[in-house]
């Protein structure tokens, strides 16, 4: 999906005109629409307060095979987390992954077990 496109989407899931967005980002409603309609690219800086207005990560924004991602997220978020796994000690590290791999497990069973009838 092209830049303008995927602004586009956003500001309709939003909810929002093109003049919200343009007020939200400090651009008019025209340059929105020259962006969305892929006339003009926004600048980086632009591209970051488009990406804060809708909290959604700059990559997402910018690339088509990113998934979708938060800007902010919480301060428990579980990626700042494993963030930190590489200080762990090897059998520490075992056991962490043991336990991912059953939560996995556990959940992928509830699904195929919700599936019988």
């Amino acid at each position: 999906m092209a830049l303008g496109e995927r602004i586009k989407l956003l500001r309709k899931e939003a909810g929002w005109s093109q003049a919200e967005l343009g007020e939200k980002i400090g651009v008019d409603s025209q340059r929105v629409s020259r962006y969305e309609n892929g006339r003009i690219i926004p600048s980086i800086d632009a591209a970051v307060r488009i990406a804060e207005a809708f909290n959604i990560s700059l990559d997402y924004l910018l690339v088509d095979t990113v998934p979708r991602r938060p800007l902010h997220a919480a301060e428990h978020n579980l990626g700042d987390r494993l963030a930190h796994v590489g200080e762990l000690a090897d059998d520490d590290l075992a056991a962490l992954v043991n336990v991912v791999d059953g939560l996995v497990a556990k959940t992928r069973l509830k699904a195929l077990a919700g599936g019988i009838s």
